[in-house]
Protein backbone atom coordinates (compact mmCIF):
# COMPACT_ATOMS: atom_id res chain seq x y z
CA UNK A 1 0.00 0.00 0.00
CA UNK A 2 1.39 3.38 -1.26
CA UNK A 3 -1.21 5.67 0.25
CA UNK A 4 -4.56 5.38 2.05
CA UNK A 5 -6.39 8.14 2.17
CA UNK A 6 -9.64 7.09 3.92
CA UNK A 7 -13.10 6.29 3.05
CA UNK A 8 -14.25 9.20 0.54
CA UNK A 9 -17.26 10.27 -1.23
CA UNK A 10 -16.80 10.08 -5.42
CA UNK A 11 -15.44 13.27 -6.39
CA UNK A 12 -17.88 14.26 -8.98
CA UNK A 13 -20.92 13.32 -7.24
CA UNK A 14 -21.91 16.93 -6.42
CA UNK A 15 -24.95 16.90 -4.39
CA UNK A 16 -27.92 18.33 -4.53
CA UNK A 17 -29.52 19.85 -0.91
CA UNK A 18 -32.43 17.50 -1.38
CA UNK A 19 -29.82 14.63 -1.23
CA UNK A 20 -28.55 15.10 2.09
CA UNK A 21 -32.00 12.91 3.24
CA UNK A 22 -30.29 9.97 1.55
CA UNK A 23 -27.12 7.93 2.41
CA UNK A 24 -23.92 9.36 0.52
CA UNK A 25 -22.35 6.49 -0.94
CA UNK A 26 -18.55 6.72 -0.04
CA UNK A 27 -15.77 3.89 -0.68
CA UNK A 28 -11.95 3.02 0.33
CA UNK A 29 -9.82 5.76 -1.29
CA UNK A 30 -6.13 3.28 -1.38
CA UNK A 31 -3.17 3.67 -4.26
CA UNK A 32 -1.46 0.52 -3.84
CA UNK A 33 1.75 -0.22 -6.13
CA UNK A 34 2.22 -3.90 -8.22
CA UNK A 35 6.02 -4.86 -7.26
CA UNK A 36 6.36 -6.52 -9.92
CA UNK A 37 5.51 -4.44 -13.39
CA UNK A 38 5.54 -0.84 -11.36
CA UNK A 39 1.75 -0.38 -12.03
CA UNK A 40 -0.21 1.97 -9.35
CA UNK A 41 -3.52 1.72 -9.45
CA UNK A 42 -6.35 2.49 -6.78
CA UNK A 43 -7.38 -0.98 -4.90
CA UNK A 44 -11.30 -0.25 -4.96
CA UNK A 45 -12.68 0.37 -8.44
CA UNK A 46 -16.31 2.16 -8.80
CA UNK A 47 -17.85 0.76 -12.19
CA UNK A 48 -17.77 3.09 -14.69
CA UNK A 49 -21.11 3.43 -15.64
CA UNK A 50 -21.85 5.15 -12.16
CA UNK A 51 -19.34 7.75 -12.39
CA UNK A 52 -19.82 9.19 -16.09
CA UNK A 53 -23.30 8.08 -17.44
CA UNK A 54 -23.94 11.92 -16.36
CA UNK A 55 -21.46 14.24 -15.53
CA UNK A 56 -21.16 17.87 -14.21
CA UNK A 57 -17.97 18.30 -15.60
CA UNK A 58 -17.07 20.24 -18.85
CA UNK A 59 -13.99 20.94 -20.32
CA UNK A 60 -14.77 24.30 -22.01
CA UNK A 61 -15.66 26.17 -18.53
CA UNK A 62 -11.82 26.50 -18.69
CA UNK A 63 -9.87 29.10 -20.79
CA UNK A 64 -6.40 27.27 -20.22
CA UNK A 65 -8.04 24.02 -21.26
CA UNK A 66 -9.43 25.53 -24.43
CA UNK A 67 -5.68 27.19 -25.06
CA UNK A 68 -3.96 23.94 -24.37
CA UNK A 69 -6.43 21.76 -26.75
CA UNK A 70 -6.05 24.30 -29.49
CA UNK A 71 -2.25 24.36 -29.33
CA UNK A 72 -2.60 20.09 -29.06
CA UNK A 73 -4.40 19.84 -32.10
CA UNK A 74 -1.76 22.35 -34.13
CA UNK A 75 0.89 19.85 -32.76
CA UNK A 76 -1.12 17.09 -33.75
CA UNK A 77 -1.51 18.39 -37.77
CA UNK A 78 1.81 19.14 -37.58
CA UNK A 79 3.07 15.94 -36.91
CA UNK A 80 0.24 13.98 -39.22
CA UNK A 81 -0.79 15.57 -42.65
CA UNK A 82 -4.80 15.34 -41.98
CA UNK A 83 -7.63 16.46 -44.53
CA UNK A 84 -10.59 15.94 -46.06
CA UNK A 85 -10.55 12.32 -46.46
CA UNK A 86 -9.21 11.55 -42.72
CA UNK A 87 -10.77 11.01 -39.64
CA UNK A 88 -9.65 11.67 -35.65
CA UNK A 89 -11.86 10.09 -33.22
CA UNK A 90 -11.24 11.55 -29.53
CA UNK A 91 -12.50 9.11 -26.91
CA UNK A 92 -14.13 10.95 -23.81
CA UNK A 93 -14.52 14.06 -26.19
CA UNK A 94 -16.59 15.62 -23.12
CA UNK A 95 -18.39 18.98 -24.55
CA UNK A 96 -16.47 19.00 -27.85
CA UNK A 97 -13.79 21.25 -27.13
CA UNK A 98 -10.97 19.42 -28.98
CA UNK A 99 -12.34 18.23 -31.87
CA UNK A 100 -14.18 21.64 -32.53
CA UNK A 101 -10.93 23.11 -33.72
CA UNK A 102 -11.20 19.77 -36.54
CA UNK A 103 -14.51 21.02 -37.10
CA UNK A 104 -13.52 24.35 -38.27
CA UNK A 105 -10.56 23.08 -40.04
CA UNK A 106 -12.82 20.56 -42.32
CA UNK A 107 -11.15 17.92 -40.54
CA UNK A 108 -13.70 14.39 -40.33
CA UNK A 109 -14.27 14.10 -37.46
CA UNK A 110 -16.10 11.71 -34.20
CA UNK A 111 -16.38 12.29 -30.61
CA UNK A 112 -16.94 9.08 -28.28
CA UNK A 113 -18.88 10.28 -24.96
CA UNK A 114 -20.21 8.20 -22.29
CA UNK A 115 -22.03 11.23 -20.60
CA UNK A 116 -24.92 11.20 -22.04
CA UNK A 117 -25.79 15.35 -20.96
CA UNK A 118 -22.44 16.15 -22.17
CA UNK A 119 -23.09 14.39 -25.25
CA UNK A 120 -26.02 16.43 -26.09
CA UNK A 121 -23.71 19.58 -25.53
CA UNK A 122 -20.98 18.72 -28.07
CA UNK A 123 -23.78 17.52 -31.02
CA UNK A 124 -25.74 20.97 -30.48
CA UNK A 125 -22.64 22.68 -31.09
CA UNK A 126 -21.96 20.83 -34.11
CA UNK A 127 -19.26 17.98 -33.08
CA UNK A 128 -20.15 14.67 -34.32
CA UNK A 129 -20.64 12.61 -30.72
CA UNK A 130 -21.57 9.23 -30.25
CA UNK A 131 -23.11 8.31 -26.58
CA UNK A 132 -21.32 5.45 -26.19
CA UNK A 133 -18.34 4.12 -23.69
CA UNK A 134 -15.19 3.19 -25.61
CA UNK A 135 -14.43 -0.60 -25.97
CA UNK A 136 -12.64 -3.65 -27.97
CA UNK A 137 -16.73 -4.16 -29.19
CA UNK A 138 -17.01 -0.31 -30.36
CA UNK A 139 -14.01 -0.12 -31.64
CA UNK A 140 -14.09 -3.33 -34.10
CA UNK A 141 -17.97 -1.94 -35.15
CA UNK A 142 -16.47 1.35 -36.02
CA UNK A 143 -14.04 -0.35 -38.04
CA UNK A 144 -16.58 -2.71 -39.61
CA UNK A 145 -18.42 0.47 -40.79
CA UNK A 146 -15.99 2.44 -42.55
CA UNK A 147 -14.53 4.21 -39.66
CA UNK A 148 -10.94 3.49 -38.78
CA UNK A 149 -8.84 6.30 -37.08
CA UNK A 150 -5.63 7.84 -38.98
CA UNK A 151 -5.57 9.65 -35.40
CA UNK A 152 -7.24 8.87 -31.97
CA UNK A 153 -7.06 11.03 -28.97
CA UNK A 154 -7.32 10.35 -25.12
CA UNK A 155 -7.03 13.00 -23.10
CA UNK A 156 -7.29 12.20 -19.42
CA UNK A 157 -9.17 9.41 -19.86
CA UNK A 158 -7.00 6.49 -20.41
CA UNK A 159 -6.20 6.59 -16.47
CA UNK A 160 -10.08 6.43 -15.59
CA UNK A 161 -9.68 2.86 -17.73
CA UNK A 162 -10.87 -0.36 -15.53
CA UNK A 163 -9.80 -2.80 -17.96
CA UNK A 164 -6.37 -1.27 -19.60
CA UNK A 165 -6.23 -4.23 -22.07
CA UNK A 166 -9.62 -4.18 -23.41
CA UNK A 167 -9.19 -0.42 -24.10
CA UNK A 168 -5.41 -0.57 -25.86
CA UNK A 169 -7.08 -3.94 -27.97
CA UNK A 170 -9.83 -1.33 -28.92
CA UNK A 171 -7.05 1.04 -30.03
CA UNK A 172 -5.33 -1.44 -32.22
CA UNK A 173 -8.63 -2.14 -33.68
CA UNK A 174 -9.73 0.77 -34.69
CA UNK A 175 -6.71 2.69 -35.84
CA UNK A 176 -5.53 2.89 -39.45
CA UNK A 177 -2.22 0.74 -40.03
CA UNK A 178 -0.15 3.94 -40.55
CA UNK A 179 -2.46 5.72 -37.80
CA UNK A 180 -1.12 7.27 -34.85
CA UNK A 181 -2.66 7.81 -30.70
CA UNK A 182 -1.69 10.51 -28.63
CA UNK A 183 -2.75 9.72 -24.96
CA UNK A 184 -3.08 12.50 -22.52
CA UNK A 185 -2.75 11.71 -18.57
CA UNK A 186 -1.76 12.87 -15.35
CA UNK A 187 2.24 11.97 -14.54
CA UNK A 188 3.19 9.48 -12.00
CA UNK A 189 6.66 11.11 -11.67
CA UNK A 190 5.40 14.82 -11.04
CA UNK A 191 2.24 13.44 -9.35
CA UNK A 192 5.58 11.45 -6.87
CA UNK A 193 7.60 14.62 -6.70
CA UNK A 194 5.25 17.22 -6.02
CA UNK A 195 3.01 15.00 -3.44
CA UNK A 196 -0.07 15.54 -5.84
CA UNK A 197 -1.82 13.19 -3.83
CA UNK A 198 -5.49 14.84 -4.77
CA UNK A 199 -4.64 13.59 -8.78
CA UNK A 200 -6.19 10.39 -6.82
CA UNK A 201 -9.74 9.53 -7.02
CA UNK A 202 -12.01 6.92 -8.08
CA UNK A 203 -12.22 8.01 -11.15
CA UNK A 204 -8.78 7.79 -11.94
CA UNK A 205 -8.36 4.23 -11.28
CA UNK A 206 -4.28 3.64 -12.87
CA UNK A 207 -1.32 5.97 -12.43
CA UNK A 208 1.09 5.60 -15.16
CA UNK A 209 4.90 5.75 -15.73
CA UNK A 210 6.59 4.96 -19.01
CA UNK A 211 8.04 1.90 -17.38
CA UNK A 212 4.69 0.61 -16.41
CA UNK A 213 3.11 1.27 -19.95
CA UNK A 214 5.54 -0.10 -22.31
CA UNK A 215 4.57 -3.96 -21.69
CA UNK A 216 0.89 -2.93 -22.19
CA UNK A 217 1.29 -1.77 -25.50
CA UNK A 218 3.57 -4.67 -26.85
CA UNK A 219 1.11 -7.05 -25.59
CA UNK A 220 -1.12 -5.56 -28.55
CA UNK A 221 2.07 -5.21 -31.19
CA UNK A 222 1.73 -1.62 -30.53
CA UNK A 223 4.72 0.91 -28.93
CA UNK A 224 5.44 4.25 -27.60
CA UNK A 225 7.05 6.23 -31.00
CA UNK A 226 7.40 9.76 -29.00
CA UNK A 227 6.75 11.17 -25.49
CA UNK A 228 6.38 15.11 -24.59
CA UNK A 229 6.60 16.44 -20.96
CA UNK A 230 3.77 19.07 -20.19
CA UNK A 231 3.15 20.86 -17.60
CA UNK A 232 -0.61 20.85 -17.52
CA UNK A 233 -2.37 19.61 -14.70
CA UNK A 234 0.46 19.70 -12.49
CA UNK A 235 2.52 17.31 -15.13
CA UNK A 236 1.02 15.75 -18.21
CA UNK A 237 2.41 13.03 -20.24
CA UNK A 238 1.31 13.18 -23.87
CA UNK A 239 2.30 9.50 -25.52
CA UNK A 240 2.66 9.01 -29.11
CA UNK A 241 1.40 5.57 -29.41
CA UNK A 242 1.19 3.27 -32.87
CA UNK A 243 1.51 -0.06 -34.53
CA UNK A 244 4.74 -1.82 -34.24
CA UNK A 245 7.17 -0.63 -36.79
CA UNK A 246 4.71 1.58 -38.39
CA UNK A 247 6.80 4.61 -37.29
CA UNK A 248 10.47 5.32 -35.54
CA UNK A 249 10.69 5.65 -32.03
CA UNK A 250 11.92 9.40 -31.32
CA UNK A 251 14.89 8.92 -28.78
CA UNK A 252 12.55 10.86 -26.52
CA UNK A 253 11.24 7.56 -25.37
CA UNK A 254 14.92 5.85 -24.48
CA UNK A 255 15.66 8.93 -22.32
CA UNK A 256 12.63 8.94 -20.33
CA UNK A 257 13.03 5.39 -19.60
CA UNK A 258 16.43 6.47 -18.78
CA UNK A 259 15.57 8.89 -16.41
CA UNK A 260 12.74 6.96 -14.68
CA UNK A 261 15.19 4.43 -13.92
CA UNK A 262 18.17 6.65 -12.61
CA UNK A 263 15.78 8.28 -10.63
CA UNK A 264 14.83 5.32 -8.88
CA UNK A 265 11.42 4.51 -10.66
CA UNK A 266 12.09 0.83 -11.39
CA UNK A 267 12.57 0.25 -7.48
CA UNK A 268 9.41 -0.41 -5.32
CA UNK A 269 10.81 1.54 -2.65
CA UNK A 270 10.97 4.55 -4.59
CA UNK A 271 7.40 4.94 -4.07
CA UNK A 272 7.12 4.53 -0.45
CA UNK A 273 7.70 8.59 0.00
CA UNK A 274 4.67 9.99 -0.43
CA UNK A 275 2.87 9.26 2.24
CA UNK A 276 5.53 10.84 4.73
CA UNK A 277 5.02 14.18 2.19
CA UNK A 278 1.43 14.13 2.13
CA UNK A 279 1.06 14.24 6.00
CA UNK A 280 3.89 16.90 6.29
CA UNK A 281 2.04 18.83 3.89
CA UNK A 282 -1.56 18.62 5.29
CA UNK A 283 -0.27 19.45 8.27
CA UNK A 284 1.15 22.45 7.09
CA UNK A 285 -2.24 23.77 5.56
CA UNK A 286 -4.27 22.89 8.84
CA UNK A 287 -2.00 24.48 10.96
CA UNK A 288 -2.26 27.86 9.11
CA UNK A 289 -5.99 27.63 8.84
CA UNK A 290 -6.39 27.76 12.07
CA UNK A 291 -4.17 30.26 12.78
CA UNK A 292 -5.80 32.20 10.13
CA UNK A 293 -9.78 31.09 12.07
CA UNK A 294 -7.97 32.46 15.44
CA UNK A 295 -7.53 35.43 14.27
CA UNK A 296 -11.24 36.42 12.79
CA UNK A 297 -10.15 35.47 9.01
CA UNK A 298 -13.39 34.15 6.53
CA UNK A 299 -12.12 31.62 4.61
CA UNK A 300 -13.65 30.50 1.35
CA UNK A 301 -12.61 27.86 -1.07
CA UNK A 302 -12.52 28.12 -5.39
CA UNK A 303 -12.92 25.75 -7.67
CA UNK A 304 -15.27 22.60 -6.90
CA UNK A 305 -13.08 19.97 -8.62
CA UNK A 306 -12.59 16.45 -8.49
CA UNK A 307 -9.23 17.41 -7.10
CA UNK A 308 -10.44 19.71 -4.08
CA UNK A 309 -13.06 16.79 -2.72
CA UNK A 310 -9.59 14.36 -2.67
CA UNK A 311 -8.28 17.43 -0.35
CA UNK A 312 -11.20 18.53 1.28
CA UNK A 313 -12.53 15.12 2.61
CA UNK A 314 -8.98 13.68 2.98
CA UNK A 315 -8.24 16.90 5.13
CA UNK A 316 -11.46 17.03 7.34
CA UNK A 317 -12.40 20.34 5.72
CA UNK A 318 -15.98 21.48 5.84
CA UNK A 319 -18.00 24.35 7.02
CA UNK A 320 -16.00 24.97 10.31
CA UNK A 321 -13.38 25.78 8.33
CA UNK A 322 -14.98 27.22 4.95
CA UNK A 323 -17.55 29.48 4.10
CA UNK A 324 -18.36 28.12 0.27
CA UNK A 325 -16.88 27.20 -3.06
CA UNK A 326 -16.56 29.33 -6.31
CA UNK A 327 -16.97 27.78 -9.22
CA UNK A 328 -17.27 29.25 -13.13
CA UNK A 329 -19.74 26.32 -14.39
CA UNK A 330 -23.08 26.93 -13.71
CA UNK A 331 -23.44 22.96 -13.78
CA UNK A 332 -22.28 23.15 -10.55
CA UNK A 333 -23.59 26.12 -8.89
CA UNK A 334 -26.25 25.38 -6.54
CA UNK A 335 -24.73 21.98 -5.47
CA UNK A 336 -23.15 20.54 -2.72
CA UNK A 337 -19.57 19.19 -2.49
CA UNK A 338 -19.20 15.47 -2.00
CA UNK A 339 -18.88 14.61 1.53
CA UNK A 340 -17.88 17.86 2.94
CA UNK A 341 -21.41 19.32 1.61
CA UNK A 342 -20.42 23.29 1.73
CA UNK A 343 -22.08 25.06 -0.90
CA UNK A 344 -21.02 25.59 -4.87
CA UNK A 345 -21.97 29.45 -5.49
CA UNK A 346 -21.11 31.78 -8.74
CA UNK A 347 -17.63 33.18 -8.56
CA UNK A 348 -19.08 36.78 -8.36
CA UNK A 349 -19.24 35.18 -4.53
CA UNK A 350 -15.57 36.09 -3.88
CA UNK A 351 -16.06 39.74 -5.11
CA UNK A 352 -19.46 40.16 -2.89
CA UNK A 353 -18.53 38.18 0.04
CA UNK A 354 -15.04 39.46 0.25
CA UNK A 355 -13.58 36.54 2.57
CA UNK A 356 -9.83 37.42 3.38
CA UNK A 357 -8.38 34.04 1.99
CA UNK A 358 -10.07 31.44 -0.33
CA UNK A 359 -8.26 27.99 -0.57
CA UNK A 360 -7.59 27.37 -4.33
CA UNK A 361 -8.27 23.78 -4.67
CA UNK A 362 -8.11 24.39 -8.44
CA UNK A 363 -4.26 25.08 -7.93
CA UNK A 364 -3.35 23.13 -11.49
CA UNK A 365 -4.80 25.98 -13.65
CA UNK A 366 -3.59 28.74 -10.86
CA UNK A 367 -2.44 30.94 -13.23
CA UNK A 368 -5.62 31.53 -14.92
CA UNK A 369 -7.58 31.99 -11.41
CA UNK A 370 -5.47 34.55 -10.34
CA UNK A 371 -5.67 36.56 -13.75
CA UNK A 372 -9.35 36.15 -13.67
CA UNK A 373 -9.67 36.91 -9.80
CA UNK A 374 -7.50 39.96 -9.92
CA UNK A 375 -10.54 42.43 -8.58
CA UNK A 376 -10.81 39.94 -5.46
CA UNK A 377 -6.64 40.35 -5.01
CA UNK A 378 -6.76 44.14 -5.26
CA UNK A 379 -9.36 44.45 -3.15
CA UNK A 380 -7.24 42.55 -0.32
CA UNK A 381 -8.17 39.01 -0.59
CA UNK A 382 -5.76 36.10 -1.06
CA UNK A 383 -5.32 32.62 -1.98
CA UNK A 384 -4.04 29.79 -0.73
CA UNK A 385 -2.23 27.42 -3.15
CA UNK A 386 -2.16 23.79 -1.19
CA UNK A 387 0.35 21.88 -3.13
CA UNK A 388 3.23 21.32 -3.87
CA UNK A 389 4.19 23.08 -0.87
CA UNK A 390 1.51 25.50 0.75
CA UNK A 391 1.92 29.25 0.23
CA UNK A 392 -0.05 32.18 0.00
CA UNK A 393 -0.33 34.77 -2.51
Amino acid sequence: MVLDLGVQPLANNLLRPSDLARVEPRFPLRLALCQECLLLQITDVVPPVDLFSDYLYFSSVSDALLQHSAAAVQSHRERQPLDGRSLVIEIASNDGYLLRNFVAAGIPCLGIEPAANIARVAIERGVPTLNRFFSLELARELAADGRSADLILGNNVFAHVPDTNDFVAGLAALLKPTGRVALEFPYAGDMFEHAEFDTIYHEHVFYFTLLSLQPLFARHRMEVIDVERLSIHGGTLRLHVAHRGAHPVSPAVHALLAEERSRGMDRPSWYDRLGDHVRRIRADLLSLLARLKSEGCRIAAYGASAKGSTLLNFYGLGSETLDFVADRSAAKQGRLTPGTHLPIVPVEALQERRPDYALLLTWNFAEEILRQQQAYRDAGGRFIVPLPEVRVI
